[in-house]
């Protein structure tokens, strides 16, 4: 292809080329253009909400389960609402450890709990 162009059996106008360069140029610049723009509006979107953790504080967990005003008849029923909201298989992947320390801590209250009542009763 080179040999043909420089024996001169092919003719380039020169204007032809310049005319075929500048339209590229416009495509070329209507799509930085685009481009630009959608970086823009990516810049310029809120930034994701930040959900806060829930608490794995033993004083929180006991105050979210009621304890201080339950009844050894309430434990039950306070650990399986607990579980309904906070069990690590009713959450999101990316929280399940999160809700497995909480279902600890709060198993570890409510069986604390019951055996203060117990010490209670039995004196």
């Amino acid at each position: 292809m080179a040999e043909e162009l420089h024996s001169g059996r092919i003719k380039v106008s020169g204007e032809a080329a310049a005319a075929e360069y500048r339209d590229v140029g416009k495509d070329a610049e209507a799509e930085l253009s685009a481009l630009l723009d959608e970086v823009e509006v990516a810049e310029t979107s809120p930034a994701p909400e930040i959900i806060a953790l829930p608490s794995i504080e033993p004083d929180a967990i006991a105050a979210e389960l009621g304890l201080a005003d339950a009844t050894p008849a309430d434990f039950g029923r306070l650990r399986r609402l607990f579980a309904l909201k906070n069990h690590p298989d009713r959450v999101a992947p990316n929280m399940r450890q999160r809700a497995l320390q909480r279902m600890q801590v709060a198993n570890g209250l409510i069986d604390e709990a019951k055996r203060r009542a117990l010490t209670k009763t039995k004196r």
